[in-house]
């Protein structure tokens, strides 16, 4: 399966975002990830449910909602309804991680658990079984234009172990100072999608881009 390409629309200019999602679908990238975060969780403000909403009805592909912040069940109904395709929420910021992946599905929308560069993959592993999707953030959220944290890898390739060992089936998304320079080793390390925001939205020629990590095999 060719590498998911997700475009991160923190990195994009707010002044234009309906020309923002016409040039993400003109790229043949396949989602659209969204970072929602409240100054607490981690230091920027960016966004709630009310910009998903007005997005939807434009988005050329389907809505990747990261959620970056606390209490987070507070949130739930008011982003599926928003019409997110896909809810992913952070283990550090969840008291009832399970309740919260069954609430998420319980509204319709695949679920998905994030954990920060410094939490182990261990943290999350007796929720591999329920959720959709895993997340490794290979910055520490909160800004874009960030690079790369070489250990993140690892982590990477570990949940890819679990998932193969244990037969399941969710995504591994890893978000966070990915280029096409490393999307590569990124991938054959077992990430299937690959969030990407400045190095995206900096690239001239953004079709050519998306061909290029299309085309990388492990």
């Amino acid at each position: 399966m060719p590498v998911i390409v997700a475009p991160s629309l923190l990195a994009s200019d707010f002044t234009a975002v309906a020309e923002t999602l016409k040039t993400v679908g003109a790229s043949g990238a396949d989602w659209l990830h969204l970072d929602v975060m409240d100054g607490r969780f981690v230091p920027n403000i960016t966004f709630g449910a009310k910009m998903v909403a007005d997005i939807k009805p434009l988005a050329p592909c389907p809505l990747d909602v990261h959620l970056m912040i606390v209490e987070p069940d507070k949130h739930i109904e008011d982003f599926a309804k928003a019409g997110a395709a896909y809810i992913t929420f952070h283990a550090e910021a969840a008291v009832h991680s399970h309740r919260l992946v069954e609430a998420i599905h319980n509204a319709g929308v695949k679920a998905g658990v994030s954990i920060v560069p410094s939490t182990p993959v261990s943290v999350i592993e007796i929720l591999l079984p329920y959720v959709d999707l895993v997340l490794i953030m290979t910055v520490n959220p909160g800004f874009g234009g960030q690079h790369f944290i070489p250990e993140c890898h690892t982590k990477i390739e570990q949940l890819n172990a679990l998932r193969a060992s244990s037969g399941a089936s969710f995504l591994i998304s890893a978000d966070g100072g990915i280029n096409a320079e490393n999307a590569a080793a990124v991938h054959a390390a077992g990430a299937d999608i690959l969030v990407m925001g400045s190095a995206f939205f900096n690239q001239h020629d953004k079709q050519a881009l998306v061909q290029h990590l299309h085309k990388i095999k492990v």
